[in-house]
């Protein structure tokens, strides 16, 4: 089919937050999808704080410069799928009579406000039916996800701006999900930690669906600031010294300072964990779905999980497995002069643009 008579347009995912914004593009291809573009820009503090933007006109001209320099080839479509801050959004699951789609539409937004903090004519709002693994045929179990209308609204203008057309719009756990879950399997309760620059993300999936996500601000750049503190050293040598040392054992003098350095910063992250897992057991495992929906796995992605030895570390204070997710889950890895080149270490970042470009290339808008 010739290409101006195919009415799906191509989309490219866009993640944005508050210190990067990445790019993805995928092609369906005989055998899946490939990576034909991609693309990293850094964003100034203070111009997104918290997943809230400060500076529209200031992100505009970033958004602008990350299209027009991607890696691989050029974009030639404007279509794009964009990240919405998690921080800002309510995950729920909630249970509601058995009904039809068009009644679920009408008594959804009636039930959702009694889950999230915000009146209902505040926010969008989704929902999705997910599998109880009860034999309950009177009730249905829903994941709804509200997000305020005026965070979306800021973006969305953002990109208009841009010159760009958002026809997309996801919440980052979803796109997360959809890179490092393998197409179309069901697992076993796991838990996605996105270690990032800023923040670190919790999704707890199990099944078909996301069960619960939170967020907290321990986060990687936190890890080398009190290096730097501590040392009295820049914050690029700080960096320089947790990418070289990690959590490895060495026989260098440095390796013990920079170990009791981040020890209290990832113990933190560690009772974290522990918390979300207790209230997943306590709250939502129990109410909707069978009591042995145990917590089988963890799975890390975001920038800061390169830090050496960190899965090893998070594994044994809970007792837990826990691995690096891989973003080219669903993607194929095709060597050609046309392929863009993208390291490992880099490939953890863009989780969530891959995710978003999976959702491109879906067909599903």
């Amino acid at each position: 089919m010739f290409k101006f008579l195919n009415l799906q347009p191509e989309i490219f995912g866009i993640d944005i937050n508050d210190l990067s914004l990445r790019i993805a593009k995928l092609r369906n291809k005989r055998g899946g999808s490939v990576l034909v573009s991609y693309n990293e820009v850094g964003i100034k503090p203070d111009i997104i704080k918290e997943g809230l933007i400060q500076n529209e006109k200031a992100l505009i001209d970033i958004i602008k410069l990350a299209y027009s320099t991607v890696k691989g080839e050029k974009l030639s479509t404007k279509y794009a799928a964009i990240s919405l801050p998690e921080e800002k959004s309510f995950f729920r699951v909630i249970q509601v009579p058995k009904m039809t789609e068009e009644e679920l539409k009408l008594a959804v937004p009636l039930e959702a406000e009694n889950h999230i903090p915000l009146t209902i004519d505040k926010v969008y709002l989704d929902f999705q039916t997910i599998n109880s693994h009860k034999n309950n045929s009177s009730h249905l179990d829903l994941l709804i996800n509200a997000i305020p209308k005026g965070i979306v609204d800021s973006y969305v203008s953002c990109f208009k701006g841009a010159g760009l057309i958002p026809c997309i719009l996801e919440v980052e756990p979803q796109s997360i999900v959809r890179a490092l879950v393998k197409s179309g399997e069901d697992i076993l309760s796991t838990i996605f930690i996105d270690f990032g620059r800023t923040k670190t993300s919790f999704i707890i999936f199990s099944g078909d669906s996301i069960r619960f996500t939170s967020s907290i601000s321990v986060s990687s750049e936190q890890l080398t600031a009190a290096i730097s503190d501590k040392l009295g050293i820049g914050f690029e040598d700080a960096e320089e010294l947790k990418i070289k040392y990690g959590l490895t054992k060495n026989k260098d003098e440095g390796y013990r300072d920079i170990i009791k350095i981040m020890s209290p910063i990832l113990n933190d992250l560690v009772d974290q964990i522990k918390k979300y897992i207790d209230f997943y057991y306590g709250h939502i495992s129990h109410d909707y779905f069978s009591s042995d929906n145990k917590i089988e796995k963890i799975v890390l992605c975001g920038g800061g999980v390169n830090l050496k030895k960190l899965p090893d570390f998070i594994s044994e204070k809970l007792r837990i497995p826990v691995e690096i997710g891989n973003p080219f889950t669903n993607i194929i890895m095709q060597e050609s002069k046309n392929t863009p080149v993208i390291s490992w270490e880099k490939t953890l970042s863009f989780t969530t643009a891959f995710g978003l470009a999976l959702r491109g290339v879906s067909g599903e808008i």
